[in-house]
């Protein structure tokens, strides 16, 4: 019987197992005795085995949500099961709900540097963006929400507006804006989170200002045009009853907002009037601020979200900053007939507070435009990646896959030969 062995490298420890004796009989003559030698390593305390992390090559585009459908929780919906199986026991008992900040009403401390850089991030955010679309084309579709980053439309028939059967889907661009870019989310500014619930015939008492804004106000940041209440004691709540809000205050009388104000500087409202066109040598500097405060603003909402709530509708776009959504009657969403027009809250992500708006990536700006038998060969980024990277920036590492940097794109009629 013949054995055949592994090389086993001398600079390791192994250690054998143990060692099995076998004969091979053959019509009685007896042949020469083998030895299997099972040998396995043994890992020094010191020694760790790192594994290489596999680099995804292409990831698919993010699905689009039905609209006849519920938005899926952003918690497991056994989780929230368990926290309000847990809530009902201790308000039965009538003992008070732990609350740790912010959920008691205080400003948590370690986030107020992070608020603060999200909002001025967010501020930088705009006029980079404004800047850079006076270099930089953009396209929007006036019938539906497509976006396009290139000297001229796409030909792509995938129109979802009112009119599109007339135009068989085609798209009727119009110069675009910053809020083509950056996907107008607003919420309303309270002054205390925890008392009164917005109505619907209150509503037109509240000012909107952008949902990254308002959690920043919450957060820890001053704005004198736009108060918040800041408690030194905590409120105390019996299940979903607050018993003590620390007294009634009432809410300061808004200052008069004048044309210079600063709160103009965190507007998407003709924001391209505001900042002139830069020279073309300044292009890719402030391209890459641009996308870097970008960055910046996404990381710093997600760790904020992850203390302060924010609840979104589980049926249309509506954004709520705050322990409680507000009872306007504003859902035109699916069934909203069955809720009245209310909002049906949950739980937000940080793609519903901010969301990333992809649009196709454009290789070569002065090539072909995109053609539509060849779009599964194209990539797509988030509209301000887009703009920036086509400005000069340097494409972030989390968004290659997506955009297919290492697919070829063949002419049309390779595309046919192609499984």
């Amino acid at each position: 019987m013949e054995f055949m062995g592994f090389h086993l490298s001398a600079s390791n420890s192994y250690s054998p197992t143990f060692k099995l004796k076998c004969q091979q009989f053959d019509k009685g003559r007896l042949t020469l005795p083998g030895v299997i030698l099972c040998a396995n390593r043994k890992l020094k305390h010191d020694e760790t085995v790192w594994r290489q992390k596999q680099s995804t090559q292409n990831v698919d585009f993010p699905p689009k949500l039905p609209k006849k459908k519920k938005k899926p929780y952003a918690i497991p919906f056994k989780e929230m099961k368990q926290a309000a199986k847990v809530e009902r026991k201790l308000a039965s008992m009538g003992i008070e709900k732990p609350l740790e900040p912010p959920k008691s009403g205080l400003l948590v401390q370690n986030l107020v540097p992070v608020a603060y850089e999200v909002f001025d991030a967010w501020k930088l955010l705009i006029k980079g963006l404004s800047q850079l679309l006076h270099v930089i084309p953009v396209y929007g579709c006036s019938e539906c929400s497509e976006v396009h980053v290139a000297q001229t439309g796409h030909c792509i028939l995938d129109c979802e507006g009112r009119t599109s059967s007339t135009r068989h889907s085609s798209h009727a661009w119009v110069k675009g804006s910053v809020n083509d870019i950056l996907v107008p989310i607003e919420s309303y500014h309270l002054f205390d989170p925890f008392g009164k619930r917005i109505k619907h015939d209150t509503r037109f008492e509240y000012d909107r200002i952008p949902a990254v804004v308002e959690l920043c106000i919450q957060a820890g940041v001053d704005i004198p045009e736009y108060p918040s209440r800041r408690r030194t004691n905590p409120i105390r709540m019996v299940g979903k009853k607050v018993i003590e809000r620390g007294g009634h205050l009432e809410e300061p009388k808004p200052l008069p907002i004048a044309e210079s104000s600063p709160i103009i500087d965190f507007d998407t409202y003709r924001a391209c009037e505001r900042f002139p066109r830069p020279p073309l040598s300044e292009v890719p500097k402030i391209a890459q601020e641009t996308i870097d405060a970008y960055e910046i603003v996404r990381k710093g909402v997600k760790k904020l979200m992850k203390k302060y709530t924010v609840k979104a509708c589980g049926y249309c776009s509506e954004v709520h900053v705050g322990p409680w959504g507000h009872n306007a009657k504003l859902c035109g969403s699916f069934k909203h007939q069955w809720r009245d027009g209310k909002h049906g809250w949950q739980d937000a992500t940080l793609d519903e507070v901010l969301p990333p708006n992809f649009v196709w990536h454009v290789r070569d700006t002065n090539g072909p435009p995109i053609n539509a038998a060849l779009k599964r060969y194209y990539g797509k980024a988030p509209a301000v990646v887009e703009v920036c990277v086509q400005a000069g920036a340097r494409i972030p590492v989390e968004y290659k896959p997506m955009m297919r940097l290492d697919v070829v794109i063949p002419d049309t009629d390779e595309a046919r030969m192609i499984a």
